[in-house]
């Protein structure tokens, strides 16, 4: 195999040699020999596995434990342990399946919920307190005051000052609570919303996976669809780096 230094690897990857250390300390990559005059010496073996691990870690894919699974992932293959890895990796690309799956689904039922909303009559006469609703929706009470502070819908109030929930605000509720569920986040749904009020033609699917240019902070939550799938790319990229390092390691 070739041999490489600290500064070789960092070159390679185009990062700072002290997160090639940060790798080694916390176990992404396999322990690197050492000199007699302590410089590291890294092999194709750890090339390869810095490939898997940055390719595991692109996307930032928190919901459901799947970061900490891409950690888990990263870490067996560094110790050498291929076939859990290969394991684990299946059973990843099978969750981000199921996460694919919900999402899309999701947005199959927002646009039941929106033609139901066309098409039924509004019964002006339906009106629920914040606490029926709750229990209603089986969500808490901060949630639907969390759903309100960020703006995704407004609640009518009585002269007493007590909210009240109309059948609309319902389906508009149940719409929030159904893409919640799949992970999309409170902004994605809120530029949904947004634009159905300006256009209820909006293209749903397209509008709630694309954030505005102008955003400040974008998480992989805000772009949900393109985010899980190249969370499966990269996994499915990451099975063929343990297929490749399996070889190398001479365990097949």
């Amino acid at each position: 195999m070739n041999t490489y230094k600290t500064a070789d690897i960092a070159r390679m990857f185009d990062i700072h040699v002290n997160t090639v250390r940060l790798y080694e300390k916390c176990r992404l990559i396999p322990q690197p020999e050492r000199l007699s005059n302590g410089y590291r010496v890294f092999t194709d073996l750890h090339v390869e596995q810095f490939k898997l691990a940055r390719a595991a870690l692109q996307t930032e894919m928190l919901q459901n434990g799947l970061r900490k699974k891409a950690v888990d992932i990263i870490k067996t293959s560094a110790a050498g342990d291929y076939e859990k890895a290969a394991e684990l990796t299946r059973h990843y690309i099978d969750q981000v399946e199921i996460e694919i799956s919900n999402a899309e689904e999701a947005i199959q039922i927002t646009h039941k919920l929106l033609s139901s909303m066309e098409t039924e009559p509004n019964n002006k006469d339906f009106l629920l307190t914040r606490k029926d609703t709750a229990h209603y929706l089986h969500v808490t009470i901060d949630t639907l005051r969390n759903w309100e502070l960020n703006g995704l819908f407004t609640v009518k109030r009585l002269k007493n000052g007590y909210r009240v929930y109309s059948a609309d605000d319902l389906q508009r509720l149940k719409i929030i609570r159904s893409l919640r569920c799949a992970n999309y986040s409170l902004s994605s749904i809120l530029r949904m919303l947004n634009a159905l009020s300006i256009d209820p033609g909006t293209n749903i699917r397209e509008i709630i996976n694309t954030p505005k240019q102008d955003d400040d902070i974008i998480t992989a939550c805000d772009k949900l669809l393109t985010s899980l799938q190249e969370a499966k790319e990269n996994a499915l990229f990451a099975a063929g780096q343990i297929e490749i390092m399996k070889r190398m390691a001479g365990t097949v």
